[in-house]
């Protein structure tokens, strides 16, 4: 028994229509009602947007990342290789040095 609900997805001009329409009404969950929605989304929709207006609802499941943010993971990535090199060159250096003679 499998139980496929399929996710349903708003493009961002679904999102801005919601969230003007959400400021201009008395009740959120009335307006969700009408749309089909829970009203925690819409909450949430409206947090977003007030939290960072030009980078809310980037889609199709892009991280929103600043340039420092980036930068960042990229330097995470780096030292993750670079401890992984490290340590691959400590085991060989204990290998040749430890030979019997």
């Amino acid at each position: 028994m499998t139980n496929s609900k399929t996710r349903r997805t708003f493009t961002k001009e679904f999102k801005l229509d919601v969230i003007t329409q959400s400021e201009h009404c008395e009740k959120i969950t009335e307006l969700a009602a009408d749309l089909g929605l829970r009203p925690e989304l819409i909450y949430r929709w409206r947090s977003e947007f007030r939290a960072d207006p030009q980078r809310s609802f980037p889609g199709n499941g892009v991280e929103k990342k600043t340039p420092d943010e980036e930068k960042i993971a990229r330097l995470q990535r780096e030292l993750a290789d670079v401890k992984t090199q490290r340590d691959i060159l400590k085991k060989a250096m204990g290998i040749f040095t430890n030979r019997p003679t």
